[in-house]
């Protein structure tokens, strides 16, 4: 009885539990003793599932190196529509260190531009301005539209220093995206706005203690008193509003 609870104090259980943790200590010990078994299956497996990643990233390297150009010519295309002469995008692919395995397959992707003929290409958030980069964002978004799942796109003042007919570009692109899904837009451009589906007039009303801002939704002939202000500032003439509805009328074909 001595020796029971001797182990029993010394293995923390009920003297009556003293089988059951035998049985378990046995499992452990065989476990153990079975380890270099266990080990061997186990690189078996590592590297049949090595094998079959290299097969299936060597064929998304494949796929990927011919779309990364076919890619990058469209978007090129599209800077060229946005006054970004003589800009060129590349989609770079970076190999991974021999034996690196990871979810992206063998190799980084990363958009890098030049700016200028001559310049170096290099990343984006490197080299371009934030208009330039809300213009290629939108010339990559017109690009991947047949393919994007994302429900919904933002632009804030993606026209930021452009104007004439590039403005008009733009929206025409804008228009063509919320075909696909939904787009908003921040705008101080007419030339944008006009292409709208819908157009909202934000505003804020500052009070004595307090500040409110207004979104509301403008029917035709708001859009055209809008659009007038935007073209020609406080003071709206007749000309403007006859330029203004035409603006309109031009988009909406």
């Amino acid at each position: 009885l001595a020796v029971i609870f001797q182990l029993a104090r010394k293995h923390r259980v009920n003297a009556d539990q003293l089988a059951e943790t035998l049985t378990l200590l046995e499992q452990e010990l065989q476990s153990l003793q079975d380890g270099g078994e266990s080990i061997d299956a186990l690189q078996q497996q590592v590297d049949e599932l090595a094998s079959d990643y290299e097969t299936v990233a060597n064929k998304l390297s494949v796929i990927r190196g011919k779309a990364s150009q076919i890619m990058a010519s469209e978007i090129n295309q599209q800077l060229q529509r946005l006054s970004m002469e003589g800009a060129e995008l590349l989609v770079q692919l970076t190999a991974f260190n021999e034996g690196e395995y990871r979810a992206s397959g063998f190799e980084e992707v990363e958009f890098v531009i030049a700016t200028n003929p001559g310049q170096p290409h290099k990343p984006l958030a490197k080299i371009a301005s934030g208009g330039e980069l809300s213009r290629v964002s939108l010339a990559i978004q017109v690009v991947a539209a047949a393919h994007s799942k994302i429900p919904t796109l933002v632009f804030d003042e993606v026209d930021v220093g452009i104007g004439g007919s590039t403005a008009d570009i733009v929206g025409q692109l804008l228009k063509t995206l919320g075909d696909r899904g939904q787009v908003i837009s921040v705008t101080h451009q007419p030339q944008v706005a006009a292409h709208a589906h819908h157009h909202y007039r934000a505003s804020k009303v500052v009070e004595a203690n307090s500040a409110e801002s207004l979104m509301v939704a403008l029917n035709r002939q708001q859009r055209v008193d809008e659009l007038a202000r935007m073209l020609g500032g406080a003071q709206v003439t007749d000309q403007t509003l006859s330029h203004a509805s035409e603006l309109l009328s031009l988009a909406s074909d």
